[in-house]
């Protein structure tokens, strides 16, 4: 099975990526929930740099709390200026008032159902996704613009969400940590090879990579 030999290549390459980090120190210590900062995550990292996520988490740890029950009950607008370094801070703050209210305790996570997150304003199909995966611990594959870019160039499949998330679920076993891994290795392999404009005379699976080889 092709896709999954990509996996064990990319896993061979970089390893366990151990995603999606949390401070389990910092949520021993506050007596907080660490999926809370995975839901957190989630909604903060949309349309921005995980950088970017990782300081208004600071900031939430700083000054606040890394919690969903912080969340709910900070004001609007200190919520606005603690997340501010992930950007479309008003509308992310707004969004994260709506999750936090809606997992509310954080054990729905695992019980939640896709189209129920989907339902809820702010969450999209790769929010929706992460939080089931990293969070609930349940089998939903996320598809990110590094999956699609990485899967147009070395299998030639492209389409909406849903069409590439089916072909990975159903190309691959029904493996949480295959799910979480392969998707954090394809993040790792984007960022470093396959780009907006590609490394490809650098890369170590060029000769596997349809796009880099399109006359073989």
């Amino acid at each position: 099975m092709r896709l999954l030999k990509l996996y064990e290549l990319l896993l061979d390459l970089y390893h366990f990526q151990g995603w999606w980090p949390v401070d389990i120190q910092y949520h021993k210590s506050k007596g907080t929930d660490s999926r809370d900062e995975i839901i957190i995550g989630a909604v903060l990292t949309q349309n921005t740099s995980w950088k970017n996520v990782e300081k208004s988490l600071e900031n939430l740890k700083r000054y606040g709390e890394l919690s969903l029950e912080f969340v709910r009950k900070v004001s609007l607008e200190k919520l606005k200026e603690l997340i501010r370094p992930s950007g479309f801070y008003n509308q992310k703050a707004i969004r994260l008032k709506t999750v936090a209210e809606f997992i509310n305790p954080t054990d729905r996570v695992k019980t939640l159902s896709r189209e129920e997150l989907l339902r809820v304003k702010g969450i999209g199909p790769e929010t929706a996704d992460a939080i089931l995966l990293y969070a609930g611990e349940r089998l939903s594959f996320v598809i990110d613009k590094y999956t699609q870019r990485f899967i147009k160039r070395f299998m030639n499949l492209e389409g909406d969400y849903h069409r590439l998330k089916n072909f990975f679920e159903s190309n691959l076993p029904q493996d949480l940590g295959v799910y979480k891994e392969f998707h954090a290795l394809i993040d790792e392999h984007a960022k470093r090879y396959c780009r907006s404009t590609p490394l490809c005379g650098e890369c170590p699976l060029n000769s596997l990579c349809i796009s880099a080889n399109p006359s073989s």
